[in-house]
């Protein structure tokens, strides 16, 4: 019978998953929404409801799939979301989401007296890290964090583990040790032994148990990692000097790193705004830049009232435009905090020339800035939603020569191909199978 690989995307958005042969390529797919509760200050999920919504998207892909046998189930997940437990197992909270305003007390109150954290942790002190939200939300009984991948992997008969790249976002771990910031925990009335045995993406974390998901008892279990490093994995974004571009209603910019990164470069990279981890891979460490690009483009689009019906003559009209040309226009991309709009009195092509190239200068920027800290990059590929816009699309060239994989869920197939290392069925994480059909966008 033939051996497939099953990847599970437990996004912000979606929960989406992919069954991938070994040949790397995607045979079928599977995608629910993420059943967020909203509340005043962002949204919440029970972690039980987060759960059954990834098990259904898996069950729709492995429904689709070609004949075979589930050798391999990877999950990936967005990171600063999770759940905390008792000593029982019990669920001491709803799952934060990681955009969720909880913990911006606290934040101020970790740069305050905790100076050295951003030397040890490589992030900065603000609510997004788990560690500010989990004090606010209150300690008592806790006993073990799992961050939401690690759940999934869990709920499926898997081991307790902490996968690097997503315990790196905590502010729960020391990144040169690879083991648990003591002083973090004790600021925040968390027990030393909080985080379980740490492991890297593609390392094997027991066995599907094939009760939660009928079809998969006895596949390899693996938690993946961070999302956007496992789309990296997902496009061949792996190797030092690599960067990804995803580009979804945040753009994330990876950049594969070979450590270490010492500390006096951690602070460099924290006060350009920007994050160091550990990779999904061993023997690699990830920076990371974000923007809010394709919410602030999203917002462009519906202030002039055009649809996905009025798309392409709004691109072609923007494509006539010379960069020089537009008009300023300030969007807000490093803000989550949305303030009104304010569009320049411009043709509608102009204005959306103006977004578009707002956003490219400012990737450049950040490129050339993580650039200056880590040597100069190798290449970049392009995914994501925008990556489609042709209008967007034309305005990363440049960037240089970049790549746009023919890949339909680059974080699926990423968990899938980990979980495959993992089981045994490639000899490791350098010997993937590469995207099929490539295409490459000219300077």
């Amino acid at each position: 019978m033939t051996d497939l690989l099953l990847g599970i995307d437990v996004g912000t958005s979606a929960c989406k998953a992919a069954v991938v042969d070994l040949h790397g390529i995607e045979r079928a797919h599977g995608q629910v929404p993420t059943p967020w509760t909203t509340v005043p200050t962002g949204a919440e999920v029970d972690p039980h409801a987060l759960f059954a919504a990834a098990a259904e998207a898996a069950s729709q892909a492995i429904d689709q799939a070609p004949e075979g046998r589930i050798a391999a189930i990877g999950v990936t997940s967005m990171a600063e979301a999770g759940v905390l437990l008792d000593g029982a197992g019990e669920i001491l909270h709803p799952a934060v989401a990681w955009y969720d305003a909880r913990g911006e007390g606290e934040a101020r109150l970790l740069a305050r007296e905790l100076p050295e954290f951003v030397e040890r942790t490589g992030l900065p002190p603000t609510s997004l890290c788990t560690l500010a939200k989990l004090r606010h939300l209150g300690t008592r009984r806790a006993a073990r964090w799992l961050n939401v991948a690690e759940w999934i992997v869990h709920l499926l008969g898997g081991h307790q583990v902490a996968e690097l790249s997503l315990a790196s976002r905590t502010g729960l771990l020391d990144l040169d040790a690879r083991a648990a910031y003591d002083e973090a925990l004790a600021w925040a009335s968390l027990p030393p032994g909080l985080l379980p045995d740490r492991v890297t993406g593609d390392a094997p974390a027991g066995r599907s148990d094939g009760v939660a998901l009928a079809g998969t008892e006895g596949a390899t279990l693996a938690v993946a990692g961070h999302d956007h490093l496992v789309a990296g994995v997902g496009v061949g974004v792996a190797a030092p000097g690599d960067v990804l571009d995803s580009c979804g209603t945040a753009e994330a910019l990876v950049r594969v790193v070979a450590p270490p990164l010492d500390e006096p470069a951690r602070r460099r990279v924290v006060t350009a705004g920007m994050s160091v981890g550990w990779h999904v891979l061993a023997g690699r460490q990830a920076l990371l830049a974000g923007l809010w690009s394709g919410m602030s483009l999203r917002e462009v689009l519906d202030a002039l009232g055009v649809g996905e019906a009025g798309r392409d003559e709004l691109d072609a009209g923007a494509l006539a435009i010379a960069p020089g040309d537009a008009p300023a226009l300030d969007l807000h991309l490093h803000r989550l905090e949305r303030p009104q709009l304010q569009l320049p009195d411009a043709p509608p092509a102009a204005v959306w020339r103006a977004a578009i190239d707002t956003v490219a200068t400012e990737v450049e920027r950040n490129i050339a800035e993580i650039d200056a800290i880590a040597g100069p990059h190798t290449k970049v590929v392009v995914t994501g939603g925008w990556a489609r816009d042709r209008a967007v699309l034309e305005a990363k060239r440049r960037l240089g020569a970049i790549e746009t994989p023919a890949v339909v869920e680059a974080g699926c197939r990423g968990a899938a191909l980990l979980a495959g290392v993992a089981a045994g069925a490639y000899p490791s994480a350098d010997a993937l199978p590469a995207v099929r059909d490539t295409a490459k966008e000219p300077a």
